[in-house]
């Protein structure tokens, strides 16, 4: 067969063909009396190997060895294809994301473009300064679309950085609830913390009822932040944990002051005062001289101060006589001040 037939059977071209044969991948076994090239049936089989092991992303140097090299290990090679492959899908998995990110900014000329590109890489750099620098002038200066912003809250390390990204979130208007969400259900706990920090930020009901659901959340610090939040909100749900944390000791002033905030309602401020009263009481049980449980107990009574209602006079009253004498004293000191109000 000549070469225009087998290029018409093969899809191959005929310069293609000539550039096979001229790295030996496939050599015609015969010519004809004028000298053409003439391909045998097993010529155009290798033709067909050849498009086969190029489809898959072989290079011609490796179809050649693949074909020729007795010692070739297809298993190997398969393996390699499938790293090159991960790593031009998550390139372009990456790019695609930029694109559109992009796109969602709206840019109205190629200045716009190449500003948006910049900020976007400024807030993948590996200097804080930077990332600073970008999450600062998100505001005032240019727009990203709130999915690259979410991104990077929640992937930020640095403090400060965090702090600006979530500043810039909330001057975004909240779009990026849904997002911080997901967030919320992330398996790594970090993740659920940034995202926790970053929704307390944003004041509105959609806000307010994911920080109730990450209440339930299995890390304690996701809990503890949520907490103090919707304290500050006026949700009841929170008063289990804002007391725990004064238990345990941990951002126990601002716990306190949660409670005091929710002890704005008086209908929130006898239930407060029940149970921090049932916490004493439970402690008091042979561990008044213990000292953990000391301290445990002191908070609890410096908790009441701020809360209002006879339940709270009356245990303060009572605590007054205890026999651990800092908790005493500390009762005393609290309904003077409670009784010159």
């Amino acid at each position: 067969m000549l070469i225009g037939d087998v290029a018409r059977r093969s899809g191959v071209s005929a310069r293609m063909l000539r550039h096979y044969e001229s790295l030996g991948l496939v050599r015609p076994t015969g010519r004809t009396e004028g000298g053409y090239r003439e391909y045998s049936s097993e010529d155009i089989r290798r033709i067909f190997h050849i498009e086969s092991l190029r489809s898959l992303g072989l290079s011609l140097r490796e179809v050649g060895r693949a074909l020729d090299d007795p010692g070739f290990k297809p298993s190997e090679l398969v393996d390699e294809l499938i790293r090159q492959t991960r790593e031009r899908i998550a390139f372009q998995t990456e790019l695609l994301t930029r694109l559109r990110r992009i796109g969602a900014a709206e840019p109205t000329d190629w200045a716009d473009v190449l500003q948006v590109v910049a900020l976007l890489h400024a807030l993948g750099s590996e200097s804080a300064g930077k990332r600073l620098r970008a999450a600062l002038s998100l505001v005032e200066e240019v727009s990203v679309p709130v999915e690259a912003l979410v991104e990077a809250t929640l992937s930020e390390t640095d403090l400060n950085v965090a702090g600006a990204l979530r500043w810039a979130l909330e001057q975004s208007g909240g779009g990026g609830l849904v997002l911080l969400a997901e967030g919320l259900g992330s398996p790594a706990a970090e993740v659920r913390r940034r995202a926790a920090r970053s929704i307390a930020e944003i004041r509105n009901d959609e806000a307010t009822v994911l920080l109730r659901k990450a209440l339930t959340d299995s890390d304690i610090v996701v809990r503890r932040n949520a907490a103090l939040e919707l304290g500050a909100r006026g949700v009841a749900d929170a008063v289990p944990t804002l007391i725990e944390m004064i238990v345990e000791g941990v951002n126990d002033v601002a716990a306190a002051d949660a409670l005091s905030a929710l002890a704005s309602d008086p209908a929130l401020a006898d239930q407060i005062a029940t149970r921090l009263v049932d916490r004493l009481a439970r402690g008091a049980v042979g561990h008044a001289h213990d000292a953990a449980e000391s301290s445990v107990r002191g908070r609890l009574t410096q908790a009441l101060a701020e809360i209002p209602g006879d339940t709270v006079s009356r245990a303060l009253e009572d605590l007054s006589h205890d026999e651990d004498r800092v908790v005493a004293l500390t009762a005393t000191a609290i309904l003077k001040v409670r009784n010159t109000r």
